[in-house]
């Protein structure tokens, strides 16, 4: 039997350090998440697993539970005596997350361990410049670096008018273009993925994830079909999945997100421009709504700022701050944000006092 490299798919030296302290376990990882099952590669190939009963009671939340991407500790190295059992879950060096959709307050691991986030947008009906800042701003807390692939290039008449749009709301992200007729930016493409490394492609549901990745491993790994009558692709990714590529790279595939509420966010990167411009405002704690001395509200007047940016950040931070707060702390942070942080507690006192005697 041959034998995985396991270095091929990203082990590094200080995981097998930390494998070491796990007696009589062998080091895997997880290539595949379904519900209550996982299949992890190990030295001897491609296994099924479960978590132990010990694993599951000592995690505190779901961000305990094993992801794709993660390496994992497990009891055996083959399937031909039942599933194998994973019974922790090394350290990670990067995580991509966000808030489960509904009204839930727990988080959903997307991947683990990456080195590269490939934020997949096609340049048709899908092209949303708000949408954008949502991927980045999860994207740079992962601690992985964001890099934007704008796909079906072919369908678009103004590509440099949707650059110019673009750079406005990356900066200092990297955008491919890329078309799947022409290939166009394949060979871009390849140049982030080097051995050993992995790298993560998100994106919404029929942008074009599953065709790029069937490039990148030179076979159909996934059936795809042409466009419908809406502009998207036919193929749905329905779960996680790790596919070791013949140049020694390793990509994640992941579902379509349909809603990509924030759990944590670096909201200083993703709006790294207005971060830069309110250092200058004169209050430090500016709201960039009332305030006088605001460079924030001076560039929106100068045009050097889109509203629309300043609008996007407002509302994406106070998504962040909204998280856990029960319904009187909810009403007292969306008043205060209403009439801002200058001159405004008056107006918003005063209008809780008024709303309190009404009850």
């Amino acid at each position: 039997m041959s034998k995985t490299d396991l270095y091929t798919l990203g082990l590094t030296e200080l995981l097998k350090q930390e494998s070491r302290l796990y007696a009589e376990l062998y080091v895997a990882r997880v290539s595949v998440q379904h519900k209550h099952l996982y299949k992890v590669i190990t030295e001897n190939g491609e296994i099924t697993a479960e978590i132990s009963g010990k694993l599951a009671f000592s995690v505190q939340d779901k961000s305990g539970y094993p992801t794709v991407g993660d390496w994992v500790m497990v009891d055996r190295t083959q399937s031909n005596a039942g599933h194998a059992i994973i019974n922790a879950v090394l350290q990670r060096r990067s995580i991509l997350e966000r808030k489960a959709a509904g009204n839930t307050q727990e988080c959903q691991l997307i991947a683990a361990n990456i080195d590269t986030i490939f934020i997949c947008m096609s340049l048709n009906n899908d092209f949303n410049l708000r949408r954008m800042e949502r991927y980045l701003a999860i994207a740079w807390d992962s601690m992985a670096i964001p890099v934007i692939i704008l796909t079906k290039a072919d369908l678009c008449p103004n590509i440099s008018d949707k650059l110019s749009e673009l750079h406005l709301v990356a900066p200092g992200v990297d955008i491919l273009v890329t078309s799947s007729r022409s290939q166009e930016g394949y060979a871009e493409i390849m140049k982030y993925i080097d051995f050993g490394k992995t790298v993560a492609f998100i994106g919404s549901s029929g942008v074009g994830k599953s065709t790029l990745i069937n490039c990148l491993a030179g076979t159909e790994v996934f059936v795809t079909q042409e466009i419908d009558q809406y502009d998207k692709g036919r193929h749905t990714t329905t779960h996680r999945q790790l596919i070791v590529l013949p140049t020694g790279g390793i990509v994640i595939d992941t579902p379509g997100m349909r809603e990509l509420q924030l759990e944590t966010a670096d909201l200083s990167k993703a709006f790294a421009d207005i971060d830069q411009l309110a250092q200058n405002c004169r209050f430090d704690d500016c709201s960039h709504q009332n305030e006088p001395g605001c460079a924030v509200k001076a560039a929106i007047e100068t045009g050097t700022l889109l509203v629309e940016r300043l609008i996007s950040y407002q509302k994406l931070q106070a998504e962040l701050n909204y998280q856990g707060m029960n319904s009187r702390q909810l009403e007292q942070a969306k008043i205060k944000r209403m009439f801002g942080s200058f001159g405004g507690m008056k107006e918003a006192q005063r209008s809780m006092k008024e709303k309190n005697k009404r009850k």
